[in-house]
């Protein structure tokens, strides 16, 4: 198989930051420097910043309440990294990113496919966000936001859009663009001032303390799994 779907289905990462890390001269099979699309197999050695791959270690699923500040990165060297915020004793990796101003739930797993499933478009995976503005929201807005904005040459699919209050709205998506309901808005002519996303799923933010960490349960676990279809 291809060496990204290789180090996924052992849990050391998404296939994505498997490409990366190939990338920068990271990843070795059989002594030798890994190349994008390489093909392994099990038995080959491969070898990741000096860290043998050997073995599918135990499935890891958290929920994490990423607070404003924390970046979504893995790199150390980046000041207030997830990787310090969650100080976690094994590797596990986000399944969706939140900005560096964005607050709120989190799912991280050391399982890749799970990962790749999560990010899909096409599977059609919820997320839901909590969005306050700097200016009083009106009916065009929420329509024109759930018919789909143009930005970044693309339009963004059709939403669930629901507004709370007079500058607090709601928001459902099923895709992951870069900042996208920062540039949604932007595009509409509205700043975002607060952005907390609420809910991964059927899982939810509230009960979660700020910069704290949630195990998932084994049902809760066979629950997420059964619901992206990997079992």
């Amino acid at each position: 198989m291809r060496i990204n779907k290789y180090l996924s289905n052992m849990g050391f990462c998404s296939k994505k930051q498997a490409d990366n890390l190939i990338k920068a001269g990271c990843v070795f099979v059989k002594g030798q420097p890994a190349s994008l699309g390489m093909q392994v197999e099990h038995g080959d050695e491969v070898i990741v910043d000096g860290q043998p791959v050997t073995e599918i270690p135990e499935a890891v699923f958290l929920l994490y309440h990423k607070p404003v500040g924390v970046v979504c990165t893995h790199d150390t060297s980046v000041a207030n990294n997830i990787e310090n915020a969650i100080h976690y004793p094994s590797r596990v990796f986000a399944a969706g990113r939140l900005d560096k101003a964005s607050e709120g739930l989190m799912l991280l797993t050391n399982r890749g496919e799970v990962v790749n499933r999560l990010m899909r478009s096409e599977n059609k995976h919820e997320k839901v966000y909590r969005v306050w503005v700097n200016n009083p929201i009106t009916d065009s807005f929420v329509e024109r936001m759930r018919q789909g904005v143009a930005i970044l040459d693309t339009t963004t699919l059709p939403c669930k859009v629901e507004q709370i209050d007079e500058k607090l709205f709601e928001i459902t998506l099923v895709q992951g663009l870069n900042r996208q309901i920062r540039r949604m808005c932007q595009a509409l002519g509205y700043r975002v001032e607060r952005l907390q996303r609420i809910k991964i799923l059927d899982f939810e933010l509230e009960g979660i303390e700020s910069n704290h960490i949630y195990k998932l349960t084994d049902e809760q676990q066979k629950m997420l799994l059964e619901r992206i279809g990997l079992r």
